[in-house]
């Protein structure tokens, strides 16, 4: 019999998978073009989600139900309230966007929305690998489904097809890592997994073959370098508000499937899995950086820039068992890596959220020159995009600085060699890259404009792109309570 915390345990997904079925059917009959009803109802369910992750992740306690399939913790909990919240910034940037292009025909965006939210929700929880793996697809077929959804457009279709394609390799790595792990332990749970390593009783020589393809699968989904050509396609050839999805809540379902599988599930074998992260971290910052540079095209400008702080974020893997073995900075690290993550997501939303204000039926606002003499024409917008490319950037005192910073801290306290140069390395790579986010503060600000059509937006967007701005600088004064609670939530996944 299914005992009552089970129940509890996936009642976030519980909730999403009956509203969406409602949304669906509910869209139905909806004769409105802008899809009024739909788009609020979404926005209350994801509210929902919201408050009942954040309840039960400020409780504080620790739980797993349906016989270890599904867990309940401080840190999925926070993962999936802030990935509710960032859907619900997103639906309100994309709406405009999506009703002047057609999109909004039918409630695919929101109920196809709502699908891969479900998916992180499930990778977040899962403490099975083939659990994990469900989410993950649902979440693939939802992304390839919104990608593709203006069907008209011949390099959003294209774009989607590379990402199925690139998608599908990229799932067979994961599942073929997974089987060949649990051919050598002979388990799927989590839990019990990390026992069977630790015990020394698995195959050496199939764990390690696995653990390659897991990590590659895991680099897949990141974008990390080698394996992130499918990025920069897909950011440039998706409709806008899309770009905005995949380069936001995703990343922290990502983070959460890292933390579960290698810190969780593989702490013993964390010498050998900090070695290829750090080869992906090292490789990311410097193609990323770099290709970044040449580039003209905005989106496709963030597509090299996400990979290059994907770098970053890995740097903080890199940094959670030091030289000697010792165990004491994994807490410092991992929970720099997930303060890094949530205000990367948070620089994210404010940055295509301008980007979207600006489009407009007909027009694309995506190449660097549309920006010129931004300041001109709305200070406001100016303001708001130049954090967001000062926070990428690393500039003080917005967030990115001390993402960054703490980062760089939790590098330097790992040990010397390897670590420091990497370190070295982060920072010179951080240099390039305040290259081109400040080239499109120069454009904003002291160019002349190219655009003289009035910019106008509803009150929604402008409150919450207002207080998105708003938030980069706060955090960035004021970051100790988000990075305690991220201590706090990565303190209770390694006790």
């Amino acid at each position: 019999m299914i005992d009552r915390l089970s129940w509890i345990a996936i009642a976030p997904e519980l909730l999403l998978l009956v509203m969406v079925c409602v949304i669906a059917i509910y869209d139905l009959f909806l004769k409105s073009p802008q899809r009024h009803a739909t788009h609020y109802l979404t926005l209350l369910t994801l509210a929902g989600a919201a408050f009942l992750t954040g309840s039960a992740a400020l409780s504080g306690q620790t739980f797993s139900g349906f016989g270890g399939l599904v867990v309940s913790d401080p840190m999925g909990n926070w993962l999936k309230c802030f990935a509710a919240l960032t859907m619900m910034v997103l639906l309100v940037y994309a709406r405009p966007y999506a009703g002047a292009r057609g999109m909004l025909r039918g409630g695919e965006l929101y109920t196809l929305g709502l699908f891969a939210l479900l998916g992180m929700y499930v990778m977040i929880s899962g403490h099975n690998l083939l659990i994990i793996y469900l989410g993950l697809e649902l979440l693939a077929l939802s992304s390839f489904a919104l990608v593709a959804l203006r069907r008209d457009d011949l390099r959003a279709t294209e774009a989607a097809m590379k990402y199925f394609v690139l998608g599908a390799l990229a799932s067979g790595f994961l599942l073929y890592g997974m089987s060949l792990i649990y051919g050598a332990t002979g388990t799927l749970d989590i839990r019990t997994l990390a026992q069977t390593i630790e015990a020394g009783v698995a195959q050496p020589q199939v764990l390690m073959l696995g653990l390659v393809f897991l990590v590659a699968g895991l680099a897949f989904k990141l974008g990390a370098v080698p394996f992130h050509m499918w990025v920069p396609d897909v950011y440039h050839g998706a409709p806008t508000a899309v770009t905005l999805f995949i380069g936001s809540a995703p990343k922290l379902a990502a983070f959460a499937i890292v933390m579960r599988l290698l810190v969780e599930a593989m702490p013993t074998l964390a010498f050998d899995w900090q070695q290829m992260l750090a080869v992906l971290a090292v490789l990311s910052l410097l193609v990323g950086n770099l290709a970044a540079v040449a580039q003209t095209n905005l989106k496709r400008m963030l597509a090299f820039s996400s990979i290059a702080q994907v770098g970053f974020l890995l740097l903080a893997f890199v940094a959670g068992v030091g030289a000697d073995g010792s165990t004491a900075n994994m807490s410092t690290a991992y929970s720099a890596a997930m303060f890094y993550i949530v205000t990367y997501v948070l620089t994210t939303l404010a940055v295509f959220g301008v980007i979207l204000l600006l489009s407009r039926e007909g027009f694309e606002s995506e190449e660097i020159d549309d920006l010129a003499g931004l300041n001109q024409r709305s200070p406001l917008y100016a303001g708001v995009m130049a954090a967001g490319m000062f926070s990428l950037a690393g500039v003080p005192p917005l967030v990115g600085f001390y993402a960054k910073l703490t980062v760089l801290q939790a590098l330097l306290a790992a040990g010397d060699g390897v670590y420091l140069w990497s370190a070295v390395f982060a920072v010179l790579m951080s240099l390039v890259g305040a290259f081109y986010y400040l080239r499109v503060v120069k454009v904003m600000y002291f160019d002349v404009p190219t655009q003289t059509a009035a910019i106008s937006a509803p009150f929604e967007l402008r409150a919450v792109l207002s207080v998105n701005g708003l938030m980069l600088l706060v955090l960035g004064l004021f970051p100790g309570a988000l990075l305690a609670l991220c201590a706090q939530a990565i303190a209770s996944l390694l006790v």
